[in-house]
């Protein structure tokens, strides 16, 4: 069991959060959508597995590295 750890890459906001602690992803689906500077920054899952955590909410304001969630595979 794999525990893949998701980081904000930039200073962003959470402008939308599409899934929830429990769910089933797929490699390549959209967890959050982050935005910079006018800019839409889909954060992608790298691995399918689960969401573990969910550490971020929408409107929440992220610094660069901070944990956005965790995906068990």
């Amino acid at each position: 069991m794999a525990v893949q750890e998701i980081h904000a890459e930039m200073v962003s906001s959470v402008w939308k959060v599409f899934v929830a602690p429990g769910a089933e992803v797929a490699a390549g689906d959209t967890l959050v959508i982050l935005e910079s500077m006018k800019m839409e920054i889909p954060v992608l899952t790298e691995h399918a597995g689960t969401v573990g955590e969910l550490h971020v909410v929408e409107g929440e304001v992220l610094q660069e590295g901070d944990l956005i969630a965790t995906v068990t595979s």
